[in-house]
Order: structure tokens, then C-alpha cells, then sequence
């Protein structure tokens, strides 16, 4: 247990924690939106000669590198800690976005958003572990949630910049800004823990470091995820991220080029995507408070049912603050509701296993991000239908929510007493 004369520095330690996974992961949403608010420039750019299923490859080859990215980083920061994986992470996703912007030919531009995934896929795992642990165990859910808006804030920043520089400005000056994780390499050294000097007390989710007595060899930490326990709970998440991650970026790719699609302007369609990824940040601090009350499960299934519900009233003409309002909800139905599984799945196994358990889910259901940019790319292609873009979003909601509900809500001790005997799945 944590000792009164321990909570400043517990409290500090949270709050560092916190803001440093917020500025991490805006990076990660800069880097991961900045696609889709280039695609108008892109399919427009004479050079490339890039069409509607071009942008939707580029899309899923930056989510192919993310499995990678997102089971190793999470294996290395289990037995090694949290801050060498998000140190190597970091410097790979500065140079692979250098990369982009110096980018010559539209094949060497895919190589760099494939090493670009790489490194995305890497960070949420890690910044989701470290900030889960030095969380106040009070409000765990909410401080997590907070690190977690990072991604829609850096969405944010990409829609204005893009609004204020293209079409102007060459589209690949965008990916210039992929210098900004070189300037954190000194914080995370100095804030992230390394393995071994930060083991937990008894009873404390604090640093991983390596293994120790009683615990699991990582050879046996997938196996471990997959053991009667643990089976039901791990592939419940990994569909569920699955579902999730295909509305993420399908959303992230292709919502400017659809606003542009049904009739508005690049500027329009911008100010739509700024909107979507403000509905984020609002969305996941709520759904956070409404977690660390034990509605965890059921604020998730309401999110991916305003996915759907947002989605085909943007379908629709409506009066614009009507169609602002129903983005900002689209925009928590995705990474609003992507960042509740992070937390379910955080929850469901103890520390020794968090990162393992977070970067196979995000692994395997990195797969939704690989097939979710082309899956729409094929539905706008395929159907002529002006709607079918929007619609096509409905069919993963429905399906997220359906999966999420499946899950056990049965107390779980994690948050202040993780043990390896504890059965995964069930998340309050």
C-alpha cells in the first residue's frame, strides 16, 4: 500500500506521466492524421498521378508496419521497462516522417509511411503501460484517458496546419514537423523509468522491470495470454480493437476526402476533421470519469453506437452546426472508443503482462487499420452511391459494440493489487 508520506510524490509522479503521454501521442496523431488531411493535395498532385485506391493503400501500408511495431514494443517493454522501447520508437518515427517529406517518387513515399507505422504502432502500447502505472489508482481510468486524448489533439494539429498551408505549400512540408520526437528523446530519458530500478512494492501497478521470481518467462508471455484464464478476455480484445482500429483509420484516411466527396470544400472538410478529432479529446476525458465509476464496459458500447448513429447523420444534409455536432460524436465513436479498449485491455491483466497483453491486442487488431483504409477505399470505388462511404462505418460499430458487450464485468483488483492468479476479461 501506498504510505501518506508517498502520495506528493505519487501525485507528481502521475502528472508527469500524464503530460508526457499526451505530448507522445499527439505526436502519434499528427503522424497519423496528417494522411488524410493531405489527401485532397495528394490525389490532386500531378506528379504521383494518385487516385481514390492509391490513397486508400497508402492507409494500409502505414497500418501494416504498426503490428510490428506495436507487439514488439510491447514484449521489449515488459522485460526491459518502459523507456528504452519508447526512446528507439521515438527516433524511428522522427526519421521515417524526415523520410516522407524528402520523399522523391510515390514508392519511396510508401516505404516511409510503412517504417512510419512501425513506430506508431509502438508508442500507444507503451505510453498506455507507463501511464496506467503511475496513474493514481482513483483515477486510473481518467489520467490514462487524459494521455490518451494526445492522439486527437495531434489530429487537431494536423487539420490546421494542413488549413493553414495547402494547397499552397507542397503537402510533403507537412511531415517536416516528424522533428519534434527528437526534442522528447531527453525527457523520456530523464522522466521513464528503466527496467529494474522501479519494481513496484507489494501491492503497487508501478514500472515493470525485469522478470522476477514467480513470474513468466517471455517465452511463455503469448502462450500465457492464450491460457484457459486469460483466452476468452484476449481474443474478445482483440476483435473488439480490431472493429475499433478499421473506424480509427478509415476515418483518419478517408473523412476529409468524403466531406470533399459530398460536396465541401478542402477548408470545410478540414474544419469537419478538426471537429471529429474534438469530439475526441472531450469524449475520452468523459468516458475516463465515467470509467473510474465502474461503467467502463457500457460507456464503450454507447461509443461505438454513436459511431454508427454519427456516421449516417453525416451522410446527410443538415444544418452545419448539426453536422459539426455530429463529427465531434463521430470522432469519440472512434478514438474516443478505441481509447476505452486500451483501458479495458489495460485493466485485464496484471502488470508483469500489460504491455505483452496491449501490444498483441493492438498487434492483431492493427489488422482492422490495414484492412479499414481499404476496406473504404473499395466502398467508394465499388459503389457510386454518395453515402456509401459513410454508411460502411456503421457495419464495425455495430460489431464493436456487440463484442464489447460480451465481455464479463466482474470486479477486478488490478488497479492496486495485480497477481498473475487474477482471471482476465472482466473490466467494471
Amino acid at each position: 500500500m501506498t504510505s501518506a508520506s508517498d502520495l506528493p510524490r505519487t501525485e507528481t509522479r502521475a502528472r508527469l506521466a500524464v503530460a508526457l503521454g499526451l505530448v507522445v501521442l499527439c505526436i502519434e496523431g499528427y503522424d497519423l492524421f496528417i494522411l488524410g488531411a493531405v489527401g485532397p493535395s495528394l490525389l490532386s498532385f500531378p506528379d504521383w498521378h494518385v487516385t481514390s485506391s492509391t490513397l486508400g493503400l497508402l492507409g494500409s501500408v502505414t497500418a501494416l508496419g504498426m503490428p510490428l511495431g506495436s507487439i514488439g514494443a510491447g514484449w521489449a517493454g515488459d522485460l526491459y521497462g518502459r523507456r528504452l522501447p519508447m526512446l528507439v520508437a521515438l527516433a524511428w518515427l522522427s526519421l521515417a516522417m524526415l523520410l516522407s517529406a524528402a520523399a522523391g517518387s510515390l514508392a519511396v513515399f510508401t516505404a516511409t509511411r510503412f517504417a512510419t507505422g512501425i513506430g506508431l504502432g509502438a508508442l500507444i502500447p507503451l505510453v498506455t503501460a507507463y501511464v496506467s502505472e503511475a496513474a493514481t489508482p482513483a483515477r486510473r481510468s481518467t489520467q490514462v484517458g487524459i494521455a490518451l486524448t494526445g492522439v486527437a489533439v495531434g489530429g487537431i494539429v494536423s487539420g490546421l496546419v494542413a488549413q493553414a498551408l495547402l494547397p499552397e505549400w507542397d503537402f510533403r512540408t507537412l511531415f517536416l514537423f516528424g522533428v519534434v520526437p527528437l526534442v522528447l528523446l531527453p525527457v523520456v530519458w530523464r522522466i521513464v523509468p528503466t527496467g529494474g530500478t522501479d519494481r513496484p512494492a507489494a501491492g503497487d501497478a508501478a514500472q515493470p522491470g525485469p522478470v522476477q521470481d514467480g513470474e513468466l518467462p517471455s517465452t511463455n508471455r503469448l502462450a500465457r495470454l492464450l491460457a484457459p484464464e486469460y483466452r476468452r478476455a484476449t481474443l474478445l480484445y482483440w476483435t473488439a480493437t480490431f472493429t475499433g482500429l478499421v473506424i480509427v483509420y478509415g476515418a483518419g484516411t478517408w473523412l476529409p476526402t468524403l466531406m470533399v466527396k459530398a460536396g465541401y470544400d478542402v477548408s470545410s472538410s478540414l474544419e469537419f476533421s478538426m471537429a471529429f478529432n474534438t469530439g475526441a479529446v472531450v469524449g475520452i476525458i468523459g468516458a475516463g470519469l465515467i470509467a473510474d465509476r465502474g461503467f467502463l464496459k457500457s460507456a464503450t458500447v454507447v461509443s461505438f453506437l454513436l459511431a454508427a448513429v454519427a456516421m449516417i447523420v453525416l451522410s446527410t444534409p443538415q444544418p452545419r452546426p448539426v453536422l459539426l455536432l455530429a463529427s465531434a460524436i463521430a470522432g469519440h465513436g472512434a478514438l474516443g472508443t478505441q481509447s476505452l479498449i486500451n483501458l479495458i485491455v489495460a485493466r485485464g491483466y496484471p502488470a508483469h503482462l500489460r504491455g505483452t497483453g496491449l501490444g498483441f491486442s493492438l498487434g492483431v487488431g492493427r489488422l482492422g487499420a490495414i484492412v479499414g483504409p481499404s476496406y473504404l477505399s473499395a466502398v467508394t470505388v465499388l459503389i457510386t452511391w454518395q453515402k456509401a462511404g459513410f454508411y460502411a462505418f456503421v457495419v464495425p460499430a455495430l460489431l464493436g459494440a456487440a463484442v464489447t458487450a460480451l465481455l464479463r464485468t466482474t470486479r477486478r483488483a488490478h488497479d492496486t493489487q495485480p497477481t498473475a492468479k487474477s482471471a482476465a476479461g472482466a473490466v467494471g
